[in-house]
């Protein structure tokens, strides 16, 4: 599969989209989803050009790849749901398998309420 530039993650990181943004860096942006499953759900994704864990993992740099991980740390401590208060739960969908609908990585953040079972 290769990337697709024109997909919604990608229009949003040129500005083509607007987002309701949480935190940005370098190499880094999150946003509050558009569809709320949860009181928190926060989008966060990386600035190049990866269809999902595993292609980011075998082509981004190790500054990436680094810098992706800490956002999600720093949000989450942001948002006042880290493991020091109340919890979340990240999720990423990976493949037509995993229920990925966009082949841009991203990364689900929920919280800021009980999340429930993990699989229905």
């Amino acid at each position: 599969m290769t990337y697709d530039r024109n997909n919604i993650f990608a229009k949003i990181l040129r500005g083509e989209i607007p987002c309701k943004k949480v935190y940005e860096n370098e190499y880094v942006l999150s946003f509050h989803d558009i569809n709320p499953q949860k009181k928190i759900h926060i989008i966060v994704i990386p600035k190049g050009e990866y269809i999902d864990l595993d292609n980011f993992h075998k082509e981004a740099s190790e500054k990436e790849i680094i810098e992706f991980n800490k956002s999600i740390t720093y949000i989450v401590k942001m948002l006042k749901i880290s493991s020091q208060e109340d919890g979340y739960r990240i999720i990423s969908n990976i493949g037509q398998h995993g229920g990925q609908e966009v082949a841009h990585l991203h990364y689900h953040i929920f919280g800021g309420e009980k999340v429930g079972k993990m699989i229905v």
